[in-house]
């Protein structure tokens, strides 16, 4: 676990740590202290604690004028025990939606598994940025925990892709491939 590093490449675009308007803004990095943990095994020290004790993030890339944010995330996500997504949007997003984001792309291809509750902050958020015609697209995130995740029906408030080669891309052309493949679903 400690080898999974956070997407790193975009750094030279964006750091969280020096954008004012991050909820990480001043955030401080060892490369050499791992003090994190993920069931017992301990995370590379790039990734952001957010409040869940199952579930970690980065927050790779926000771009305000065009209104959106490219979340990389790593661990369990436990809406059941931990309610991994309040505490997402309490501390996170509702920070990012203040400060105009409401596009959001979450890659979850390290989140391992996936445990639901009730959907009412799925649905809430859905509805928060519906007005500034806003999204949520997971990408990539592994079988096992898409088929958690639609088991539960969340996917009537969050979208499914997969874009294996997104690392090649620069971030506003993943917003692009992306929002052009929602208006091709809503077509």
């Amino acid at each position: 676990m400690q080898n999974i590093e956070p997407y790193y490449n975009w750094r030279h675009l964006y750091t969280a740590e020096e954008d004012r308007q991050s909820p990480f803004y001043k955030r401080q990095y060892s490369e050499f202290e791992f003090t994190q943990t993920l069931y017992n095994y301990y995370i590379h020290p790039q990734w952001d604690e957010f409040g869940s004790r199952t579930l970690y993030m980065k927050l790779l890339y926000v771009e305000y004028d065009m209104q959106f944010a490219i979340i990389e995330l790593i661990g369990e996500w436990n809406d059941a025990i931990e309610n991994d997504i309040m505490t997402l949007r309490r501390n996170i997003t509702d920070l990012l939606f203040k400060n105009g984001v409401t596009k959001y792309i979450i890659i979850s291809e390290n989140v391992l598994n996936f445990h639901s509750s009730d959907d009412s902050y799925y649905e809430d958020w859905k509805e928060q940025l519906e007005d500034d015609n806003g999204w949520v697209v997971l990408l990539n995130m592994p079988e096992q925990s898409q088929y958690d995740f639609k088991r539960s029906r969340i996917t009537h408030y969050i979208n499914f892709f997969n874009l294996m080669e997104w690392r090649t891309f620069k971030p506003e052309l993943i917003f692009q491939l992306i929002e052009n493949m929602l208006m091709k679903r809503i077509n």
